[in-house]
């Protein structure tokens, strides 16, 4: 007669854990591909929403900064694909934290009611994210081509520089996203946190205007090094990156990503008794 087993095994329910996010993948596409949905749905112009947005936003920035300011650009760039090469980061980073830090009280039915990983959650919101960053790259397509100006081999990086900015993403997401669960007034502050980042990071202009003696406290903004790298990949090397800040930059992105994961997990037994 076959008897089933319950192994009590440290760590087990922890391994458990992330076998069932893969395991709950349809439920990740799912809740991803919804929210692509009811974002763009009775829009009269849909997904060009995505393009028409950061190309006005670099439109701005290269009159305000490049012209009128006059600002310098990086090298020989243009200013405009300078601007567009910072700006489809900070896009993704500010687009994700957003929806990433209100997913939680969004799917509050979903998450009282039955199980699965909470993680999926905020990942589904930073994939959502991430299509409209891909959507947006057609504008720096079409930008290089009106100036004609071809990349080099460092383009070839650029994938690198798009897992930072993810991870830089997922890990403020996760940290918003778990606060705002029990701190309500995460939902009024996330939006002020956007637009602060916005002024304190090199979107407008390049970081090379910044005097050398304050670059490496500049670069304790995880987003200064994402978009030094970014426009490094982007414009033939014409963007130098400023080393030790790319490396402070690197670091605390992989302690935000780190430590985003801890608190979350830490915190997410108790999300369905409070949301």
């Amino acid at each position: 007669m076959r008897t089933n087993e319950l192994v009590i095994e440290a760590g087990r329910i922890e391994r458990q854990y992330w076998k069932d996010i893969w395991k709950y993948q349809e439920l990740l596409y799912f809740l991803a591909w919804r929210d692509i949905l009811v974002r763009y749905k009775q829009t009269a112009i849909g997904l060009a929403w995505a393009l028409i947005r950061p190309f006005l936003t670099m439109v701005v920035f290269t009159v305000v900064f490049g012209q009128l300011a006059k600002l310098p650009s990086q090298g020989n760039a243009p200013y405009a694909i300078m601007v567009f090469a910072a700006l489809l980061p900070w896009q993704f980073f500010s687009s994700a934290l957003g929806e990433c830090g209100n997913s939680l009280l969004r799917n509050s039915n979903l998450i009282s009611k039955i199980y699965f990983p909470r993680l999926i959650v905020p990942i589904s919101a930073v994939i959502v994210s991430f299509v409209d960053f891909l959507i947006s790259g057609m504008i720096l397509v079409g930008l290089m081509a009106w100036y004609n100006f071809i990349p080099d081999w460092r383009i070839l990086t650029l994938p690198l520089f798009i897992a930072i900015a993810f991870m830089a993403a997922l890990g403020a997401g996760l940290w918003l996203a778990a606060l705002n669960v029990e701190y309500r007034d995460f939902q009024y502050i996330i939006p002020f946190i956007i637009q602060l980042g916005l002024y304190i990071s090199p979107v407008g202009f390049s970081s090379k205007i910044v005097p050398e003696q304050w670059r490496l406290l500049y670069s304790l903004n995880p987003m200064v090094g994402v978009i030094d790298g970014f426009r490094w990949a982007i414009l033939r090397g014409e963007s130098a990156i400023y080393l030790p800040g790319f490396l402070l930059s690197l670091g605390l992105v992989i302690l935000l990503f780190l430590s985003g994961i801890w608190y979350f997990r830490r915190t997410e037994k108790v999300f369905a008794d409070v949301i």
